[in-house]
C-alpha cells in the first residue's frame, strides 16, 4: 500500500503553513504527488530553506535508479550528489552496489 502523499502534505500544511494551501501552484503540485521523485521535488520547492533531518526518507527503486543514472550521465561525484539531494554518501554507495548490473543495463539500452 502506497502512502497518500497528497493527504499527508495537505494535513501537514494545514497545521504548519495554512497560507501555502492558498497558492494555486501548490494546489496543482499536490495533485501530482505519485512517486518518491515527485515528493522530493515538491518538498524541495515547498521548504527550500529547510535543513530538516533526512533520516526518515524512503525512496522507491525507480527513484534510486533515476538518481544514479543522473549521476553517471553528468559525471557527478558521490559527494556532490550527497549534498544536492541530502542523501548520505554511504547510502548512495549502497545503492550503486545494489543496482550495479541493472544500472549498467539501463545505460547500455539508453545508448541504443
Amino acid at each position: 500500500m502506497r502512502p497518500n502523499y497528497k493527504k499527508i502534505y495537505q494535513d501537514m500544511l494545514k497545521l504548519e503553513h495554512p497560507e501555502k494551501l492558498k497558492d494555486p501552484k501548490i494546489k496543482e503540485l499536490l495533485g501530482k504527488l505519485n512517486t518518491s521523485d515527485d515528493v522530493l521535488k515538491f518538498n524541495e520547492r515547498l521548504f527550500k530553506q529547510s535543513k530538516e533531518n533526512q533520516k526518515l526518507k524512503t525512496y522507491d527503486k525507480k527513484t534510486m535508479l533515476k538518481l544514479l543514472q543522473y549521476q553517471k550521465k553528468h559525471g557527478h561525484s558521490t559527494s556532490y550528489m550527497s549534498r544536492k539531494y541530502k542523501i548520505s554518501r554511504t547510502t548512495l554507495a549502497k545503492w550503486k552496489t545494489m543496482f550495479e548490473g541493472e544500472l549498467e543495463e539501463t545505460i547500455k539500452n539508453a545508448g541504443k
